[in-house]
């Protein structure tokens, strides 16, 4: 598949089958996101991949859908700022890389045909305690892994003249 087809037809998966993910997929995945351009290389990120069976009551503290546990694997990506690059100006760049590098797990299960959701409405105190993320690291973005059993429903995006200027603001 292309790549602008797959980025077209990716979409937030709400309802998953209980099929377990093949460790291949599992590991190519992670690959894909060991794999992504981050800021001087820095690779300023942990994920922390969660078997969901027994563990729904745990997930459901960090996020109350029942989906997000529905699956077989839940994903978090850990953004760590103290092994990241900061621009001259004092911006950091880790959670742009972390983001990165989520994306490109999203992008890669999606042509191995797994599903996931971009959640970040989740509560972040809840995944500290239960994840035992320390005090330094940023629990910033989970997502569930498996395979759908839902299918693709309209896409809304603005049009291409709503978010691209050409030479200036």
């Amino acid at each position: 598949m292309e790549i602008l087809e797959l980025i077209k037809n990716r979409y937030s998966v709400r309802k998953y089958k209980p099929d377990p993910v093949e460790d291949d997929k599992l590991e190519a995945v992670l690959e894909a996101a060991r794999f992504a351009p981050t800021a001087v290389n820095k690779q300023p990120f942990q994920l922390i991949v969660i078997e969901t069976e027994g563990k729904e009551d745990d997930l459901r503290r960090i996020y109350p859908a029942d989906w997000f546990s529905q699956g077989p694997l839940v994903i978090c990506a850990c953004a760590q700022p103290l092994d990241g690059w900061t621009r001259r100006d004092g911006k950091n760049y880790t959670e742009v890389d972390t983001t990165i590098a989520m994306d490109h797990l999203i992008l890669t299960a999606a042509s191995l045909g797994l599903g996931t959701c971009w959640v970040a409405a989740f509560d972040a105190q809840a995944a500290r305690e239960v994840l035992h993320i320390p005090e330094d690291v940023v629990p910033l973005v989970f997502t569930p892994l498996g395979y759908p059993a839902d299918e693709l429903g309209p896409k809304k995006r603005k049009k291409l003249e709503g978010i691209v200027r050409y030479e200036a603001w």
